[in-house]
């Protein structure tokens, strides 16, 4: 990431974002290039894959409460939805975020439409 302006505005987008908050010095951070690899791999277009130097960016890792790296987050609008620090290994992040995004992604099928009148409807009563 070039700017602190575009981490913040991806943070924000309606697109699910993963954040490796990394430092060049950190050992355990070199491992994580080929697993954010199979991340992209696998989820494809479903989720961006991004990385954030700490050291190059120290207010936006001071404003998310970065201590340690490699940490891990999982934003949309805005939101996070998921936090880990250290090495991750591929099989298990891919579980971990499908059981995530799962809880924020619509169900495939449902029309939104049909959601939003549900919703207006059931606001109506309380």
């Amino acid at each position: 990431m070039e700017t602190q302006k575009n981490v913040h505005a991806l943070i924000n987008g309606e697109k699910p974002v993963l954040i490796d908050f990394f430092a060049e010095w950190c050992g355990p951070c070199k491992m994580m290039p080929p697993i954010l690899k199979q991340i992209e791999e696998h989820f494809g277009d479903r989720i961006l894959v991004e990385k954030v130097d700490v050291d190059k960016h120290p207010l936006t890792a001071q404003y998310y409460q970065i201590q340690g790296v490699p940490t891990l987050m999982l934003f949309k609008s805005g939101m996070i939805l998921w936090r880990e620090s250290g090495v991750i290994p591929a099989p298990m992040l891919i579980k971990i975020l499908e059981e995530v995004l799962k809880s924020v992604e619509p169900a495939a099928g449902v029309n939104s439409d049909e959601n939003q009148d549900e919703n207006k409807m059931i606001n109506r009563f309380f």
